[in-house]
C-alpha cells in the first residue's frame, strides 16, 4: 500500500508539472528577418521599418552605443539634426523616422503609413525620459504619394500634418529640401534610432549619424536590377554601414539640404555591392508644395 501510494503521488506531481510546463512556454514572435518587407519573396529589398514584434519595447534601451539605421554609425551631436523626428506606437516604441520640413509637416516614407501618429521632436536619446527642448505631437493627417503602391519601393513618401505648429527652437526646426538631384560622389548624412545590426536586437542609446556617398545611376541599377527608377538613389556601398531597420522615413542631408529619405535595401543590411536606396526627392518638390498648400 506505502508503494502504491507514492506511485499514486508521483503520478499526479509528473501531470501537473507537465501541465505547468504545456502553458508556461514561451511565444516566439515572426522571424524577424521577414520584418518589414512589402515584396515577399517579389523584390530583394525590404523595408527599412520596424512595425512588427522586433520593435524596441518602450522600457528597454540595448541598442549599442555606436551606430543605427546605421549600422556602424557613430552618435550624432545633440541639436545638429534638428528636423529629425521619430514615429511611435505607444509612449515610445520607435518604428520609423520623419523630417520636419515645414512648421506644422513631416516627411516620411510611406510604407510607414499607420492609422495613427504619435510624433516626437528634439529628442536626442530614445529614452522615454523627458529631455528639455523636446515636443509632442498627434498627426491629423498622412496623405501618402499617389504613386505609391504596395508592395513595391517606388515613390516612397508620405506627409504628415501635425496637430499643431512647432515651438521653432535650437532643438526643434524644420530643414530646406534640395531642388537639385543628388550628383554622383556627394558626401552626405544619414540619421535615425534604427539597429544597429541586421539582427534587430542592438539598438543605440542616441540618435545615430553616418557619412555616406551618393552613387552613380549605373552602379545603383547593376547592384538592384529592375527594381531602381528615377523615384529612387542609392548611397552608401562600404561594407559594414548602412542605414537599417528602424531607420525608414529618416533624413539624407546632402549639403546642408534635405536630399533624400531612408527608404530600403537588402537584408541582412551593410552588405559589399547592396547600398542602402533613398527616395530621390528632388523628384517631388511640386507635389510636395501643392500638397501642403492644399491641405493648410
Amino acid at each position: 500500500m506505502a508503494r502504491a501510494r507514492h506511485s499514486w503521488k508521483w503520478s499526479m506531481a509528473t501531470l501537473i508539472a507537465t501541465l505547468v510546463l504545456g502553458v508556461s512556454e514561451p511565444v516566439l514572435a515572426d522571424d524577424a528577418s521577414s520584418c518589414g518587407n512589402p515584396s515577399g519573396s517579389q523584390s530583394s529589398g525590404t523595408d527599412r521599418d520596424l512595425s512588427r514584434d522586433s520593435q524596441q519595447e518602450s522600457g528597454e534601451d540595448s541598442r549599442s552605443d555606436s551606430s543605427s539605421r546605421i549600422v556602424n554609425g557613430s552618435d550624432c551631436k545633440k541639436d545638429d539634426q534638428p528636423w529629425q523626428g521619430a514615429l511611435l506606437l505607444g509612449p515610445n516604441k520607435l518604428y520609423c523616422g520623419a523630417v520636419l520640413i515645414n512648421p506644422q509637416w513631416l516627411l516620411t516614407a510611406a510604407h510607414c503609413r499607420k492609422p495613427v501618429y504619435r510624433i516626437r521632436l528634439g529628442h536626442h536619446s530614445m529614452s522615454p525620459v523627458y529631455e528639455s527642448g523636446q515636443q509632442m505631437f498627434q498627426g491629423i493627417k498622412s496623405i501618402p504619394h499617389p504613386g505609391y503602391s504596395h508592395p513595391g519601393h517606388s515613390n516612397d513618401l508620405m506627409l504628415i500634418k501635425m496637430n499643431r505648429k512647432i515651438r521653432d527652437s535650437h532643438s526643434v526646426k524644420p530643414v530646406k529640401i534640395a531642388s537639385d538631384c543628388p550628383a554622383q560622389g556627394t558626401r552626405c548624412m544619414v540619421s535615425g534610432w534604427g539597429t544597429t545590426s541586421s539582427s534587430h536586437n542592438n539598438f543605440p542609446k542616441v540618435l545615430q549619424c553616418l557619412n555616406i556617398t551618393v552613387l552613380s545611376e549605373e552602379k545603383c541599377k547593376n547592384s538592384y536590377p529592375g527594381q531602381i527608377d528615377k523615384s529612387m538613389f542609392c548611397a552608401g556601398d562600404e561594407e559594414g554601414r548602412d542605414s537599417c531597420q528602424g531607420d525608414s522615413g529618416g533624413p539624407v542631408i546632402c549639403n546642408g539640404q534635405l536630399q533624400g529619405l531612408v527608404s530600403w535595401g537588402d537584408f541582412p543590411c551593410a552588405q559589399r555591392n547592396r547600398p542602402g536606396v533613398y527616395t530621390n526627392l528632388c523628384e517631388f518638390s511640386k507635389w510636395i508644395d501643392d500638397t501642403i498648400k492644399s491641405n493648410s
